[in-house]
């Protein structure tokens, strides 16, 4: 079953044009340049991992993909009503402060396994330095039971336009995202966690390299 079957009309009209106004933005104020975009699955699951540089960075890896992906957000998000609505509207996965939780971890299984994207944080929060940091345990076990490639994500630029420590970003800047080839999960099953978290560690470390590599060329050429 693909995530088509299982998300009603209305929403994936919405989140349809919500990626395609973003690309609009991303291409027309942050100069976006997508590399790899042909990595992307074209059917079943996958579980998304993106190093974490901003509040904008869902937003960055979900308009370079022409599926649909899934979201994780903190349970306590949808406190706040109006933001509430727009994760709702998006089918956000509710998780809690500390990991997925119970809940979080089935239903994150769930969508898995129906053949949809979920993408993950595995820094666990966003950078304080714009580098990749080291990536929390939480992912691995998920991975492993999900039976699902992991593709891996990187994102240049975010930080410059919204660091960790300001509340509003810039509305200039530059952006860059380097798509990783897809992991299947019959290689997945053959590292430890350990081996697996220190595997993809240095995937998404080379692949931020090569964003900031290109991104670098680009700010060059202005």
């Amino acid at each position: 079953m693909t995530a088509a079957n299982t998300t009603g009309l209305p929403k994936r009209l919405w989140y349809d044009f919500l990626r395609f106004s973003s690309r609009l933005c991303g291409v027309s104020l942050f100069g976006l340049r997508c590399y790899g975009r042909e990595n992307w699955p074209a059917t079943g699951g996958g579980l998304v991992l993106s190093n974490h540089q901003s509040h904008f960075d869902p937003v960055l890896v979900g308009l370079t993909c022409n599926r649909r992906l899934n979201y994780l957000a903190r349970d306590s998000l949808f406190r706040f009503a109006p933001f509430r609505l727009l994760i709702e509207s998006l089918d956000a996965i509710p998780v809690d402060r500390e990991g997925l939780g119970l809940n979080g971890l089935k239903e994150t299984l769930r969508r898995l396994k129906r053949g949809e994207f979920v993408l993950m944080f595995p820094e666990g929060t966003r950078t304080t330095t714009g580098q990749v940091t080291p990536l929390k345990p939480g992912f691995s076990a998920l991975a492993t039971r999900a039976n699902v490639p992991i593709i891996p994500v990187a994102i240049d630029g975010a930080f410059q336009l919204w660091p960790r420590k300001n509340a509003f970003p810039l509305l200039w800047g530059c952006l860059h995202i380097h798509i990783g080839k897809p992991m299947p999960p019959e290689e997945v099953k053959e590292y430890s966690d350990r081996e697996l978290i220190r595997h993809l560690q240095q995937q998404l470390t080379d692949l931020h390299a090569a964003a900031r590599t290109s991104r670098k060329r680009s700010l060059g050429k202005r």
